[in-house]
């Protein structure tokens, strides 16, 4: 099969595309044929060898979640059968084939672009909210809001009827408006612009950002008590919980997000969608962190 690669940590110019073994679904697993791949920043992070522990024996396969057509059922799989579309998260995902263990059935009128940039939006924003107990009423400031993480977070929150402030550049307010967010400009005076759109006080705080906005968010909310970072590396300095990394399986909870997305009620924006030759090019503009929105490769194209 072919698949992108890479026997040496670097740049994305370690990244190259060539023939690979095809895996075979194990107990418990189900083969893909990949139609899209995710790219995550996490894949250029173990790709520079920040992650040593998390870097697969060279050569790696990057790719972490993908949506495809089941096309191998392991022993112990149930509920599932070759020919199935679903969606979730993978092993070495820029390929023509993936494993998977944590899944959802992709709805019939969901696009692939979006089925593959789904699994791990959803899962870190529902997670993030359960952790703020972010519900009806609440006033939820969201750092980083127009990325494709706080985006999904900011339709979650706003389904849960919560009103949600959200930081962008200027460029994004337009887009964080269509959500229906209240958009704010990041840089200095930032509170004071965050105190004139919530003029009653911020309820909880979701630091999708990682940009030092900890300390305000302290200030705003008069102590640590809901806030949660997802990217800054100070909260434990700070006494402010970092969440990472799912705890649990999520197919079940995934399979709801799908359908809402394939109702139109949950979108991920998509920045770009490249045949998968083109692996390097999609890291880069990920890292740059220009990308208005997720990256997916296509195999087939």
């Amino acid at each position: 099969m072919k698949a992108i690669s890479y026997t040496t940590h670097g740049g994305p110019e370690v990244l190259s595309l060539g023939e690979a073994d095809a895996p075979h679904a194990g107990p418990g697993q189900v083969r893909l044929k990949v139609v899209a791949a995710a790219v995550n920043p996490l894949d250029h992070k173990i790709r520079n060898g920040w992650f040593p522990q998390m870097t697969p024996p060279f050569p790696a396969v990057p790719g972490l979640e993908a949506a495809g057509v089941v096309d191998e059922v392991g022993e112990g799989v149930t509920g599932v059968q070759v020919g199935d579309e679903v969606l979730g998260w993978v092993t070495a995902g820029y390929a023509e084939h993936a494993l998977a263990t944590d899944f959802a059935p992709k709805p019939a009128t969901l696009d692939w672009d979006q089925a593959a940039a789904l699994p791990t939006a959803v899962e870190t924003s529902a997670r993030v909210l359960d952790l703020l107990e972010v519900g009806e009423g609440d006033t939820l400031l969201i750092h980083g809001a127009a990325g494709v993480v706080g985006a999904v977070g900011v339709q979650l929150a706003i389904a849960r009827g919560a009103k949600v402030i959200g930081t962008a550049s200027p460029a994004n307010h337009d887009y964080l408006r269509s959500l229906g967010a209240t958009p704010v400009a990041y840089g200095e005076g930032l509170g004071d612009r965050v105190r004139a759109a919530a003029p009653d006080g911020v309820d909880a705080v979701y630091d999708a950002a990682g940009q030092g906005d900890l300390p305000l968010s302290i200030e705003l909310r008069g102590g640590t008590d809901r806030i949660v970072t997802i990217a800054d590396p100070a909260a434990a300095d700070l006494g402010v919980p970092f969440s990472s990394g799912r705890s649990g399986p999520f197919g079940d909870e995934l399979a709801g997000y799908a359908r809402l997305a394939a109702d139109g009620k949950l979108a991920v924006r998509i920045a770009a969608s490249l045949p998968l030759a083109d692996a390097a090019k999609a890291q880069e503009l990920v890292e740059s962190g220009h990308a208005a929105g997720k990256v997916v490769l296509r195999p087939e194209e």
